[in-house]
């Protein structure tokens, strides 16, 4: 049994196997090759894990899956944070051929939800320390609600659920079942713009490519010791490289809870950590820190700082050499597959100004306008790309595949952007009715629709509005039955079960809201009125 997906058509598959992009590997070979070595594969906090160890751990753990009868071509639901087990549970669950969806530790009921009712799991792994598994309440009803359920394992627990015992537990003659590896490994999230969580079918092929690739462009090797500060399950810090690209490379992962200064400038120091990746407003924050303290010193090890997830202002790039004391790589990607890099040896000009250029020779990326025709070199418009590992559809999502992809096959992802005559990207926007605030994408639409549940509510309208810290931040303009404030929304939302990231950061009351000539909601009108009030 296998997990069925939108596979590429057989004369591109065989282009990618003769280029040797797809070399037949599954995922689990990361760290398999590594399974005898004493090197230190994971730091998080006092604990230290040698890819001998991790190996037998995650052995360890596939066997339990095994004797809980998960099979191959079943899927998981696993909602870990920035630690160990997060790691482990990956690849144990690669090992038997189980296809997980990673939920984000700031995902609350309604994400949960949403994604088991698209892949029904057959296990749930989850942790104590998160809110909603702190006591048995959401976690019975969510099993109850969904009944593929058949097993549940929690990290923090010491009773029948408990992860740590499944991983302690010896392997008695375990036999790997990894899924084939044109078939899918595992699920990301999209940061799409509509109200449904979309899921990204990653086949082990395309994705091993991708972190392949990505060391070679980033030079990780065995002495790189790389912090992950963003959530682990993000695309951006698994496989760009990301901690799969460091398993890899045989270097060293180091794990932080958030990429607060106060946080990881001591374990930079501390561990002697030469590789970061951050979004735009954890970087205003490490200058910040800079500038208040009067010294980067403990950032000396730092050799190469990649900032991506969201548009790097030319004003905060060019900071970055000069105040971090360090090498910049712009990074911009996105789970569905594209990477572009600015290159290790691209000018400063180019590493300040632009997004990089695709990582693979067979990335197909142009520009297309509105009605889906090339532009000119240089225009702006919508981004169109194919390749080696850029996915070919989103999971059960026929109605909105028709849309997001062309009859070659192109996906358009949503971005504005314009090429230079060297292939190089620099991102103008996005045509999605998306807010990017700091990296964390939240989709208007799902929003909305959770804010129109409330009784006092008539029509509400999610938009975006320019913050220096943060990039994006969200402006919910509502209609109200009766007065409404921004304290009642929130709580209220929080009570649907929303991540704390989508909570609206302001709340306008109008009479009614701004339509276009078709009768749609203007929201280009009310960002205009929201810039207009920034300026006032």
């Amino acid at each position: 049994m296998s997990v069925a997906f939108t596979r590429w058509p057989d004369d591109l598959a065989a282009r990618y196997r003769e280029k040797g992009y797809w070399q037949d590997l599954p995922l689990t070979d990361i760290l398999t090759r590594h399974a005898h070595s004493d090197a230190l594969a994971v730091i998080e906090g006092e604990r230290r894990v040698t890819y001998r160890e991790l190996n037998a751990q995650i052995d360890n753990l596939a066997s339990s899956l095994q004797r809980l009868g998960l099979k191959p071509g079943e899927t998981a639901l696993v909602h870990l944070g920035n630690v160990a087990e997060f790691y482990i549970t990956l690849f144990a669950l690669l090992r038997i051929g189980v296809a997980p969806v990673n939920a984000l530790f700031s995902h609350q009921r309604s994400e949960l939800r949403a994604y088991a009712a698209q892949i029904e799991p057959a296990i749930l792994i989850a942790d104590r320390e998160h809110a909603l598994f702190a006591s048995d309440e959401f976690l019975n009803s969510f099993v109850s609600e969904h009944r593929s359920v058949r097993a549940v394992l929690l990290r923090n627990d010491r009773g029948e659920h408990d992860l740590a015992a499944a991983t302690a537990k010896p392997a008695d003659n375990f036999v790997p079942t990894p899924t084939k590896s044109d078939e899918v490994a595992f699920f990301q999230l999209s940061g799409g713009s509509t109200g449904t969580p979309k899921l990204i079918p990653r086949t082990h092929n395309d994705y091993y490519y991708s972190i392949r690739r990505s060391n070679e462009i980033c030079e990780f090797d065995a002495r790189t010791r790389y912090l992950c500060a963003l959530p682990a399950a993000h695309n951006y810090a698994m496989s760009s490289p990301g901690a799969l690209g460091v398993f890899l490379a045989e270097g060293c992962v180091v794990l932080a809870a958030d990429p607060s200064a106060t946080l990881c400038f001591p374990l930079i120091e501390q561990h002697q950590i030469n590789v970061a990746a951050l979004v735009p407003p954890a970087v205003s924050l490490w200058l910040q820190e800079i500038q208040a303290t009067g010294s980067n010193a403990q950032l000396a090890s730092l050799e190469l700082l990649q900032v991506g997830g969201a548009r790097l202002s030319a004003t905060l790039a060019a900071r970055i050499p000069a105040e971090v004391g360090c090498q910049l790589q712009q990074v911009f990607g996105m789970a569905e597959g594209l990477v572009n890099y600015t290159r290790l040896d691209d000018s400063p000009e180019r590493i300040i100004h632009t997004q990089g250029c695709p990582m693979s020779p067979d990335d197909e990326v142009w520009v297309a306008d509105t009605d889906g025709n090339p532009l000119p070199q240089g225009e702006v418009g919508r981004l169109m790309t194919r390749g080696p590992y850029t996915f070919r559809g989103y999971y059960k999502s026929p109605e909105h595949n028709a849309s997001a992809f062309d009859i070659n096959g192109f996906y358009c992802s949503g971005d504005l952007i314009s090429i230079d005559a060297d292939g190089y990207i620099t991102v103008q926007g996005r045509e999605k009715d998306q807010i990017n605030r700091g990296g964390e994408k939240i989709a208007a639409e799902e929003i909305e629709n959770l804010m129109l549940r409330h009784p006092a509510v008539i029509h509400a309208a999610l938009v975006s509005m320019e913050d220096n810290l943060l990039g994006e931040k969200s402006c919910a303009y509502l209609v109200v039955r009766e007065p409404l404030k921004a304290v009642a929304v929130r709580r209220f939302l929080r009570e649907q079960g929303v991540a704390e990231f989508k909570l609206p950061d302001r709340v306008e009351c109008l009479a009614a809201l701004p339509l276009t000539p078709v009768g749609k909601v203007d929201k280009k009108q009310l960002r205009q009125w929201l810039a207009e009030r920034a300026l006032a």
